[in-house]
């Protein structure tokens, strides 16, 4: 299922084609130090051109299986990533849910886009998609993702110990989920 283009206030969401290949490098280079503390450790081919459009191609077969969504949120002139969302492991059957996982550029922090988008992206996942639960799990360190995640209205559901292995270390989460609001 594919989304289309989600235009907002001050972004539009959509799913990346092979021909935002450059621009999701790019991303991904600008951003190299600032995301690293919270993703797992990349290896330098993660930072190619080939790489970012092999990364699109599987998106698009994962969208394709109904998988995974992968977005993009871009300024309104479609030239630069601000931030990206995945709507991943999606499980149907008696569970209709999936994980959410996202990051933003170190330069767009503080301005309410990750907040907007996640609105649209959540209220597609819900409405769209027909899931019951997005779930969101964060280390306990990472302060502005539990307030963002909260503002969001997750809920608090548990927390792992050393749950993934983050920047190369195995890390502690704290363990979230939004069920659909009518549901």
């Amino acid at each position: 299922m594919n989304p289309g283009v989600l235009q907002l206030g001050r972004v539009r969401l959509r799913l990346p084609t092979p021909d935002d290949a450059a621009m999701l490098r790019r991303y991904r280079v600008d951003n190299r130090a600032h995301l690293a503390p919270w993703e797992p450790r990349r290896e330098p081919d993660y930072f190619t051109l080939e790489n970012c459009r092999r990364t699109i191609i599987d998106g698009i077969e994962a969208a394709r299986q109904d998988r995974a969504y992968a977005f993009v949120v871009l300024a309104p002139h479609e030239q630069d990533i601000l931030a990206s969302f995945t709507l991943s492991n999606v499980v149907r059957g008696p569970f209709q849910a999936c994980l959410l996982g996202y990051g933003i550029a170190a330069a767009q922090q503080g301005r309410g886009l990750m907040h907007e988008a996640l609105q649209a992206g959540l209220a597609w996942a819900f409405g769209d998609l027909g899931l019951h639960r997005v779930m969101a799990n964060y280390m306990p360190r990472n302060e502005r993702s539990a307030h963002l995640l909260e503002r969001l209205g997750f809920e608090r559901e548990g927390y792992a110990r050393r749950y993934l292995q983050i920047d190369g270390q195995w890390e502690d989460h704290a363990l979230t989920a939004k069920i659909r609001p009518d549901g």
